[in-house]
C-alpha cells in the first residue's frame, strides 16, 4: 500500500491474504467503561481501552466535568465522582461520537449542572430528538440551541418535583438513546419516592445487542437492572461502584469484520484476537453472515479466525444472501462490499439507521459501490447489491466515515487498485487500520 497523496491511499491488489491480527479496543465498550467508571464510587482500572477520536472525546469531556482520568497507553484509571460531577458548569465538544453526545446528554440532563453539549457539523445533523423528549418528560430541563431535534444542546438542573417512575422512549431511530436512559437510571431512581426507574420501549429497537451490552456493563458496575417483560427495563437505585481488579475491555468486533471478510475473500485464514465466543458485543453475528455466504469460521474463547473456499474457477467466491441487518448494523457495511464477491444479489434489511450515522451511508455505499462496477437498488432500510463480472479501479470517497474507508479496502481483493480518499478518518475508531491490513498480505 502506498500513498499517491496527502489526502489518499492506494490498497493495491490482493492476490492473497493470511495471518494474525490484535484488535484494539471497542469503542462502545470503551466509552461505556469510561462513563461507568466516571459515575461509579472508588477508582476503576480498565485495560484494553481505545485509543481514537471518540475515546479522547469521552476522556477530555470527563476531564472538564472534573473526573480525574489518567491515561497510560491502553491503560486508564479513573477516579469516580460517584455520580456528582465536580464541576457544574462545562461546554463539551463531542466530535462525531455518538457513543459521548446520546449517553452523556441523558446523564447530564439529572447531574444537577448548567452544560452545553456541542460537536462537529454532522453532529449537528444526527437527531437526538426523541432521549430530549424522554428526558424532559422525566423532569429535565435541556433546550435546543439550533435545530429543534438535534444538538446543540443547553441543559439546565432538572426539576425535582416533576420526576416520574416510568418513561417511554422510541426505539426505531437508535440504542442509544435507550443505553443513555439506562446508564442514567440508577442516580434517577435514588432520587425518586418509587427508588426506580422503569424504561419502556416505543416501538421496535433497533440494534438490541448494544443495549444488551450497555445492561451487562451496567451490572458488572453494580447496577440493579431487570427486564421483566420484552421492551421493559426496571433499574434499581444502586449506585456504581468500581470493579474489584482491572476491567478489561474487549476488542472491537465491528472492526473484527474487516479482517475477517479479506480471510473469506482472500483465501486466508486471518484470525484476529481480542474477541471471541463469549463477546459482549452483537458484531461477533458476522460470522454467521461469513458462513451463510460460504466462508469458514472457527471461534475461540479469544480470536475467531475466517477462511475462503475455492471456487471452480480458482478463485475464493461467495454466495448471496438476503438477511436481516438490525442487529449488526455497523458491520452490515462489510457485509454491503462483501456483496461484490458473491455470486448473486445480496439484499441487506434492517439498516434504517445507516441514515444517521456519520453519514448517510445508505445513499454513500450505494454511490460508491456503483464506482466498482456493482449494480445497486435501494431504499430507507435496505440495500441490494449485484456484482459485476470484473470490477473497476475506483477512487473512493469516505464522506469523514471511517467505516466507509475500512469496508472499501477490502475491493482490492478483486484484483484492482482501490484508491482512497481522505484515509486519516479511520482515527476515529482504529487508527492503525491500514498498517494492519498491510501485514495480512501475502
Amino acid at each position: 500500500m502506498t500513498s499517491d497523496a496527502a489526502a489518499v491511499r492506494t490498497v493495491e491488489p490482493i492476490a492473497r491474504a493470511a495471518g494474525e491480527v490484535r484488535l484494539p479496543g471497542s469503542k462502545s465498550i470503551s466509552n461505556r467503561a469510561l462513563l461507568l467508571a466516571a459515575l461509579a464510587q472508588g477508582a476503576t482500572d480498565l485495560s484494553g481501552v481505545l485509543d481514537a477520536d471518540d475515546t479522547q472525546v469521552m476522556i477530555a469531556a470527563l476531564r472538564t466535568l472534573g473526573v480525574a482520568v489518567d491515561v497510560d497507553g491502553d491503560r486508564v484509571r479513573v477516579q469516580g465522582c460517584g455520580g456528582e460531577f465536580p464541576n457544574r458548569e462545562a461546554e463539551l465538544f463531542l466530535g462525531n461520537a455518538g457513543t459521548a453526545m446520546r449517553p452523556l446528554a441523558a446523564v447530564l440532563a439529572f447531574a444537577g449542572g448548567r452544560y452545553r453539549l456541542d460537536g462537529v457539523a454532522r453532529m449537528r445533523e444526527r437527531p437526538i430528538g426523541d432521549l430530549v423528549d424522554a428526558v424532559n418528560g422525566m423532569g429535565a430541563q435541556v433546550r435546543y440551541l439550533g435545530t429543534p431535534g438535534y444538538p446543540p444542546l443547553q441543559i439546565a438542573p432538572a426539576d425535582r418535583e416533576m420526576l416520574v417512575p416510568r418513561v417511554r422512549v422510541r426505539g426505531a431511530v437508535s440504542s442509544q438513546f435507550v443505553t443513555g436512559l439506562l446508564l442514567a437510571a440508577p442516580g434517577y431512581a435514588r432520587a425518586t419516592a418509587w427508588r426506580s426507574l422503569t424504561i419502556e420501549i416505543d416501538g421496535n429497537l433497533i440494534s438490541q445487542p448494544y443495549v444488551g451490552m450497555t445492561i451487562a456493563m451496567m451490572r458488572q458496575f453494580g447496577a440493579d437492572v431487570r427486564t421483566p417483560l420484552p421492551g421493559a427495563y426496571v433499574v434499581g437505585p444502586d449506585a456504581y461502584r468500581a470493579p474489584a481488579g482491572r476491567y478489561a475491555v474487549e476488542g472491537d468486533a465491528s472492526g473484527a469484520s474487516y479482517f475477517l471478510a479479506l480471510g473469506a475473500i482472500a483465501g486466508g485464514p486471518v484470525r484476529v484476537r481480542g474477541v471471541g465466543r463469549d463477546s459482549l458485543q452483537g458484531d461477533v453475528a458476522f460470522t454467521t453472515v461469513l458462513e451463510r455466504m460460504g466462508a469458514r469460521v472457527t471461534i475461540g474463547d479469544d480470536w475467531i479466525e475466517a477462511a475462503g473456499r475455492g471456487g471452480g474457477d480458482g478463485r475464493f467466491v461467495l454466495q448471496a444472501i438476503d438477511w436481516d441487518c438490525s442487529e449488526i448494523p455497523d458491520a452490515a457495511m462489510t457485509a454491503a462490499v462483501l456483496a461484490l464477491f458473491a455470486r448473486g444479489t445480496t439484499r441487506l434489511r434492517g439498516i434504517g439507521s445507516w441514515r444517521v450515522k456519520e453519514t448517510d451511508r445508505i445513499h454513500a455505499m450505494a454511490t460508491e459501490l456503483t464506482k466498482l462496477g456493482a449494480q445497486v437498488e435501494f431504499g430507507d432500510d435496505w440495500i441490494a447489491v449485484t456484482a459485476p463480472e470484473q470490477l473497476r479501479e475506483a477512487w473512493i470517497d469516505t464522506y469523514d466515515d471511517h467505516r466507509m474507508a475500512m469496508c472499501f479496502s477490502l475491493a482490492a481483493a478483486a484484483g484492482v487498485p482501490v484508491h482512497v480518499r481522505d484515509p486519516g478518518c479511520v482515527a476515529k475508531t482504529f487508527p492503525e487500520y491500514f498498517g494492519q491490513l498491510e501485514t495480512l498480505r501475502r
